[in-house]
């Protein structure tokens, strides 16, 4: 066999070898290997987790986890392993989960009226990585508490319930930070202003603001309620709102899940400084956390001169308003003998 017979012969045997492994590489990197039948799903990966960790995550969305872990190795994958939250897609190769996961997916997080720190952290940790015990461990932290010029009875006003963007694997700390530079934000230098002119901080503005979105879910009322509650603020009197006392039983108790319909007498007596029948001015927090239509309800608040407010009969959901003890007395009778025919004692 002459020199150009070997070579070429040897070229011929590369070509096939080189065809071989090309075969081997392409069938363990760019053929489907997803095994879900939906279109994508969310994997989500913690933070400091190995790679065996995250491939038993993977195992039961991949046909072959030895595939993967080949091209996993060749892609070095295992060295740089990303916490979060990663989109895989039905279909996907081996090549475009290992490219998937190196993207951290950010997610919506949303939150509105809640009624504690506890119930706020609660509801963070259902969407997020941190646990409720690092939320609330954030939330109260003095350091934190005095950068910010808030107290943990108040600390619920910082929060404008709202949809944010998060990485799934944001520490808690740092959504504590997002939060009050959020915050900040809100407050720019026209609500500030309108809460001066009513003698409010905005703090305070917040706490009234929790009391009115309470009062009513009706967004078209409450700068009438809120008008209210600043008349009583302004002439000295108690502002003897019934959300205060429900606040003041569950805050007592520990129950913020309890139900209650109905304020009775004896509730009024409740020794709490969340009770604004014995207590003149606001409370010390939020009774909930409102919404923006209830800050700028309290901020754009409508001027009249009445004093008094109760559930409607006549217009279930709204209220009826009085300028003075007598009409109130009318209305409340109205409304109390409403509830009792329909049998609600609590």
């Amino acid at each position: 066999m002459n020199l150009k017979r070997i070579i070429a012969f040897v070229a011929i045997i590369g070509i096939v070898v080189a065809a071989i492994v090309s075969y081997y590489v392409y069938n363990k990197a760019f053929v489907p290997n997803t095994k879900f039948s939906e279109e994508e799903v969310y994997v989500y990966i913690p933070t400091n987790a190995n790679y065996e960790e995250v491939k038993e995550l993977l195992s039961p969305y991949l046909k072959d986890s030895n595939n993967f872990d080949f091209v996993a190795t060749n892609r070095k994958y295992a060295q740089n392993i990303k916490a979060g939250k990663f989109l895989l897609k039905e279909g996907m190769t081996n090549f475009d989960i290992i490219r998937a996961l190196r993207y951290n997916i950010p997610v919506k997080v949303a939150f509105n009226n809640q009624e504690s720190i506890g119930k706020l952290a609660q509801r963070l940790a259902s969407q997020t990585e941190p646990d409720s015990l690092a939320f609330i461990q954030a939330f109260t932290n003095p350091d934190f508490l005095a950068e910010n010029e808030f107290s943990e009875e108040n600390i619920l006003a910082m929060f404008i319930p709202n949809t944010y963007e998060f990485y799934w694997n944001t520490s808690a700390t740092k959504v504590a930070d997002k939060m009050a530079k959020e915050y900040r934000k809100f407050w720019n230098n026209e609500r500030k202003l309108k809460a001066l002119n009513h003698d409010l901080t905005p703090i305070e503005v917040s706490v009234l603001a929790s009391i009115v979105h309470k009062e009513t879910a009706k967004v078209s009322e409450r700068p009438r309620v809120a008008g209210v509650y600043l008349n009583r603020l302004t002439t000295g009197m108690p502002l003897q709102a019934d959300p205060t006392i429900i606040y003041a039983i569950k805050s007592k108790t520990g129950d913020f899940d309890q139900v209650i319909k109905r304020v009775l007498y004896d509730d009024l007596k409740i020794i709490s400084p969340y009770n604004t029948y014995i207590n003149l001015g606001l409370p010390p927090g939020p009774i909930a956390m409102p919404d923006i239509s209830a800050i700028d309800a309290v901020l754009n608040a409508e001027k009249h001169d009445y004093l008094y407010f109760c559930a409607s009969p006549d217009n279930p959901g709204y209220h009826a308003f009085a300028s003075n003890y007598t009409q109130h007395q009318v209305n409340a009778r109205k409304y109390s003998e409403w509830v009792n025919k329909l049998g609600i004692n609590r």
